[in-house]
């Protein structure tokens, strides 16, 4: 007989610890049926959460949350115990969570009150803020095994820089969450504890390696979530649940103490990764960015630039943005490039310039970056795997082989051809016709709407702004319908092998998912002190923090449908995405 690999008892073990965290008060009576392909509404049918849960979970972004702990409409305690019990819903029908944390963040969240009634100021601007963190942030006392079976049983010992941070701003931190194995996967699935699913759509897609962070704020077991991207990883689960998610530049926000499956100063020589917020409204990325940047994080991590939020700079004239249509290796299917023109018509209509961009560099990228993805040629994984002779996933195991690290010559040589794509790529910042500075520029951020399982194809849209260091972010622009399927595909020979594949893939698209565009921001963001992220930077009036109700911003806004008192920016307040982004651009008109 065949003794059993020990990866499988590690893999029961740590799923039964998982399940033992959860109260059985907050366990489903009755699983969802099978047949059920959106779960989004289990939380309201579920009889779990009362009322005012509901409420708090359904009605609010992290934002409103901050100001109705402040104003004591609701208690940190209370908002907390609504966000547990909707992540423990969440876990059971979506698999979104690996570490789960709920008694202590309900003991942080009484502490938080206590203080709170005691000197009447709060800690910090995320007082009382629940905020879930993808798997691989090291939580003292809890593991971050990033699905390996092999890193599972060895807890942090310290908290990851940014956890922190977020502790001392009044977060509450409550639980991690799901990732594929070996972070290098679109779809979130790993032997420990199994795949993530989308709450939208089951056999959907929920991405990677974010998709945990990702399926649990679309549930909304979360409204502020942290994820990292090295490849695309916050911003294709963003788009597969229909939120936002912005992938700063690098030395923006804090990444040590992550636990990514490689060796100890691996990024340096090849492509940094940046942590970034998933989150339900665009206001609270801000939220997020704002009060990273305020905590002075260059001052304990070396590989943070200096740059307070308020020096970040904002545009003193009407924008100009661009539109990248394609990328030259994957032609965008016929329902991504309708949405598309109709965000740029809808800027264009409201008075904004938008100019085409035509970027031949654009098509190097990917196959450059993939280089960098292989510098150490997997060793370091296949040695954690093999620990606990555990196998690949059915995905990555046609993927991902053991092989050679690369030479230092070799290093040399694609560092240099880095750098003379940067180059190459600083003409698209530039309008060819005038000689215009472009602020920021609009394109897919995949070929494909989201697909289905395992089916995600190529990462040429996001990956290609890792490699750049351009950050970027995905913005929600409308569900997927059916009249979507209407166009017809080019009878063109396909661009590749990749291409190829995408038009494959209209025949297996599910509508009711959301449409997103990506949106990247000027070169000069990247500087320490200069721009700001994505299109954070084009949207800024003080007041509107403090609930403006200012006649002249509301002229300036061009919306009397804004609800000041919260969220105003979100996208739901408008008939279209490219409507809403026309009105947040008018800002500094």
């Amino acid at each position: 007989m065949v003794a059993e690999a020990p990866w499988r008892a590690i893999a029961r073990r740590k799923q039964a610890e998982r399940q033992s965290k959860i109260p059985s008060a907050w366990q489903l009576q009755t699983p969802p049926s099978p047949s059920s392909l959106d779960v989004r509404s289990i939380p309201r049918t579920s009889g779990i959460l009362n009322s005012v849960e509901l409420s708090i979970t359904e009605d609010h972004d992290a934002t409103s949350l901050a100001d109705a702990i402040r104003s004591r409409t609701f208690t940190a305690e209370a908002v907390i115990t609504a966000f547990c019990k909707r992540a423990a819903i969440a876990q059971q029908v979506c698999n979104c969570l690996t570490e789960i944390f709920f008694d202590q963040a309900i003991e942080r969240a009484k502490f938080l009150d206590k203080e709170y009634e005691r000197t009447g100021k709060t800690l910090g601007p995320l007082h009382g803020v629940p905020v879930s963190l993808k798997d691989s942030f090291d939580v003292s006392g809890y593991d971050s095994s990033i699905g390996i079976a092999s890193l599972t049983g060895k807890p942090a010992t310290k908290n990851a820089l940014l956890v922190d941070i977020l502790l001392e701003q009044g977060a509450v931190l409550y639980c991690k969450t799901n990732i594929p194995q070996t972070l290098m996967a679109l779809d979130s699935d790993n032997n420990v504890f199994g795949r993530v699913l989308n709450p939208r759509n089951k056999l959907a897609t929920a991405g990677g390696s974010s998709g945990g962070e990702g399926a649990l704020v679309a549930m909304r077991g979360s409204v502020l979530g942290v994820g990292t991207d090295v490849g695309g990883s916050i911003r294709i689960p963003a788009m597969c649940g229909g939120l936002y998610g912005i992938k700063p530049s690098a030395q923006r926000i804090p990444y040590v103490g992550q636990q990514n499956g490689t060796r100890k100063g691996a990024s340096k020589i090849g492509l940094p990764a940046s942590a970034g917020p998933i989150a339900v409204s665009l206001r609270d990325c801000e939220l997020f960015l704002n009060t990273i940047s305020n905590a002075k994080p260059w001052e304990r991590d070396p590989s943070v630039a200096y740059g307070l939020w308020s020096e970040q700079g904002s545009i003193q004239r009407k924008p100009l943005l661009g539109v990248i249509r394609q990328d030259g290796v994957i032609t965008p299917l016929p329902p991504v490039s309708k949405v598309l023109d109709e965000t740029v018509q809808m800027l264009r209509k409201s008075g904004l310039e938008v100019v085409e961009i035509d970027a031949p560099a654009f098509k190097k990228c990917q196959s450059l970056a993939n280089k960098f993805f292989g510098i150490d040629g997997g060793n370091h994984i296949f040695d954690l795997l093999e620990a606990t002779q555990e196998p690949l996933t059915a995905w990555l195991s046609t993927r991902l082989r053991r092989g050679k690290p690369i030479s230092l010559d070799r290093l040399v040589e694609i560092h240099a051809q880095k750098v003379q794509l940067e180059t190459e790529m600083l003409k698209v910042w530039k309008d060819p016709k005038t000689g215009r500075q472009i602020d920021a520029f609009i394109c897919p951020v995949a070929p494909h709407p989201v697909p289905p399982i395992d089916r995600w194809n190529g990462a040429s849209y996001t990956s290609s702004f890792v490699l750049l260091d351009y950050p970027a972010g995905t913005l929600p622009v409308r569900d997927f319908k059916e009249e979507d399927l209407k166009g017809e595909l080019s009878d063109s020979k396909p661009l590749g092998s990749w291409d190829k594949i995408n038009r494959e893939l209209c025949k297996s698209l599910f509508t009711g998912l959301t449409f997103s565009s990506q949106a990247n921001d000027v070169q000069g963001a990247r500087r320490p002190s200069i721009g700001r992220y994505t299109w954070t930077r084009n949207y800024r009036c003080k007041s509107w923090h403090q609930n403006c109700r200012n006649e002249d911003c509301i002229k300036r806004c061009h919306s009397s449908r804004a609800p000041f008192e919260w969220g105003w920016w979100d996208a739901r307040n408008y008939k279209t995405y490219a409507e809403y982004m026309a009105i947040c651009c008018r800002f500094l008109q």
